[in-house]
């Protein structure tokens, strides 16, 4: 079973001077946190938490199914001296957070590029996450982790992911404010290494950590990209600046910076 949340005591153990967040509020339900976060022109390092959302959001304006019994983040970043090109990276940094946390619980965990996070030998989608950059170049990076066992009704992610939650892999521990207290640890520390080597992936160790754990390398993909175009291929790296490249079919590598990535079974 899940736990509520004690948003005094998260505030106690991470933020300021405590901790390394600047703010941190847990709702009963919203609309969406990224949304939520996005409006208010905080601080570096603001978290908002909410137990259910009523109207959260995918990538390419996809909703994205939040039900109660979830953990459901936003944190919105202000990453100073880190380039632009580089801001990427917050999606697949919070991956890797994500990926720490699954794993803490006894659940085999990897990642889908960009940003989802699969559970379990039958790579379930436990997991996804959403960054976005707002009007002031503030980046809102959004996570919604499935923890207690999901309703029948919950469709299947793009590409035919089957849905999965950590107490549907029979996880080891179900309590909500410690799975968030380690979610908001590990991602405080992967982002903060990764600012203080301004935004560089290789210096931060985040590249060599995400290649590690992707279940994307490797494996064949139809990459969807806006305007119905697709790329059929091998995965073959991410770079440096989070790019997937992608050795088509027609035999050119072609690099990838968006779009909707489905593993496909060998020929």
């Amino acid at each position: 079973m899940t736990s509520a949340l004690d948003a005094e005591e998260l505030r106690s153990r991470l933020v300021a001077p405590n901790g390394p967040y600047a703010a941190l509020d847990v709702v009963a339900k919203t609309a969406s946190t990224n949304a939520d976060l996005a409006s208010t022109g905080g601080a570096d390092r603001t978290v908002l938490i909410a137990l259910e959302q009523t109207a959260g959001q995918g990538r390419r304006g996809r909703t994205w199914a939040s039900p109660e019994g979830g953990l459901y983040c936003s944190v919105l970043f202000r990453p100073a001296g880190v380039p632009a090109a580089q801001l990427p990276w917050l999606n697949l940094i919070a991956g890797l957070a994500l990926v720490r946390v699954a794993r803490s619980v006894g659940v085999e965990a990897s990642l889908k590029w960009p940003n989802d996070l699969l559970l379990g030998a039958g790579a379930g989608k436990g997991a996804g996450i959403l960054s976005e950059i707002t009007a002031d170049g503030s980046v809102v990076v959004g996570i919604g982790l499935n923890v207690a066992k999901l309703p029948a009704d919950v469709e299947p992610a793009p590409g035919g992911l089957a849905p999965t939650s950590l107490e549907d892999l029979g996880a080891a521990e179900l309590d909500r404010g410690e799975l968030a207290f380690r979610l908001l640890v590990e991602l405080a520390q992967l982002e903060g290494v990764w600012r203080k080597n301004g935004g560089d992936a290789v210096e931060s160790g985040v590249l060599e950590e995400y290649v590690e754990h992707s279940s994307t390398i490797g494996q064949r993909v139809r990459v969807e990209l806006s305007g119905g175009l697709e790329i059929l291929g091998v995965a073959q790296r991410v770079e440096p600046d989070g790019t997937l490249v992608v050795r088509g079919d027609d035999g050119q590598n072609h690099g990838v910076s968006a779009g909707d990535v489905v593993h496909l079974r060998p020929a």
